[in-house]
């Protein structure tokens, strides 16, 4: 396990955080949490509540969530040293404060209500799915013509993961080796290489893609699905031989449109980053016609 360590910080309180890289997941030190949501003096209270915590999610039959959770080697806030720490990713910690009664963990459980509630609509109406996707995107100041074609791409890898399914591709392992394979064959990266260009952690890498990087992402997806559906490749092997053809499609296009412009398809701008360009774009349209309204 590659992990890195730090620090984040609820209402002021100091919570051990690490990084798995390979498995692209942030894992919480559960004594931490436990004390800031239950107000814990100092860390050995913390652990006797989180010790009495666990004996009553073993009675309720949450064993599986125990089971689970991992132990590893974080810095003590005393000494500076590393010892073993009782951890848990995003789905098993909110499983945990679902189980600690404290006004704190109030936010957290009406979150995951609400987050329950619109998954079961979305269920009986997918529809839902994509106007709350467009609101989101929205929301996070994306411009609609990306939005259209993120809407498009994700579409286009639907139809990719489908075919797989056909092909008899496991989920997981095997998804990501063949997605790896068409990103490095169109891009020159795989997926982590792409995501670190970018500063990215656990964020998704098409979310911060630029309109171009997306059309060529979407294009060697697409030609790996029709290269597929007429090869049908029955092994993992033939599998990453169309997948590395339906990227190279891609590839060139890129090499072409570089040629072309003189300038790298592949940027690292982040979604942050392009918020910001677009920010300043509006920003210069109003000065813009400011400056025509006051000519007049």
């Amino acid at each position: 396990m590659s992990q890195s360590d730090t620090i984040q910080l609820f209402e002021d309180k100091r919570i051990r955080t690490a990084w798995d890289e390979e498995r692209e997941d942030w894992y919480f030190s559960i004594v931490d949490v436990v004390a800031v949501l239950t107000n814990q003096s100092d860390q050995r209270s913390a652990s006797n509540y989180w010790a009495k915590l666990k004996q009553r999610l073993k009675e309720e039959g949450a064993d599986q969530l125990l089971t689970n959770c991992q132990q590893l080697k974080l810095k003590s806030p005393k000494d500076g040293k590393r010892y073993k720490t009782d951890v848990a990713d995003t789905e098993q910690l909110l499983r945990i404060i679902q189980s600690i009664p404290s006004p704190k963990a109030e936010p957290f459980k009406r979150w995951l209500a609400e987050v329950g509630k619109e998954r079961i609509e979305e269920t009986i109406d997918p529809e839902l799915t994509i106007d709350r996707a467009l609101e989101t995107y929205l929301k996070k100041g994306y411009t609609r013509e990306w939005i259209n074609q993120r809407l498009q791409a994700i579409q286009v890898r639907k139809e990719l993961t489908d075919e797989w399914d056909a092909r008899g591709v496991q989920k997981g392992i095997e998804y990501a080796i063949l997605t790896d394979e068409i990103s490095h064959a169109w891009s020159g990266m795989s997926t982590r290489q792409y995501k670190n260009l970018k500063g990215l952690k656990k964020e998704n890498l098409r979310d911060n893609m630029t309109t171009l990087e997306l059309v060529l992402n979407m294009l060697a997806e697409a030609t790996t699905t029709e290269i597929s559906k007429q090869k049908l490749p029955e092994t993992l092997s033939e599998n990453i031989d169309v997948a590395r053809a339906g990227g190279k499609v891609a590839g060139d296009a890129r090499k072409a449109i570089e040629a072309q412009t003189g300038v790298p398809v592949i940027t690292s701008r982040n979604a942050s980053q392009l918020g910001q360009v677009v920010a300043d774009m509006l920003e210069e349209t109003s000065v813009d016609s400011q400056n025509k309204e006051s000519d007049k």
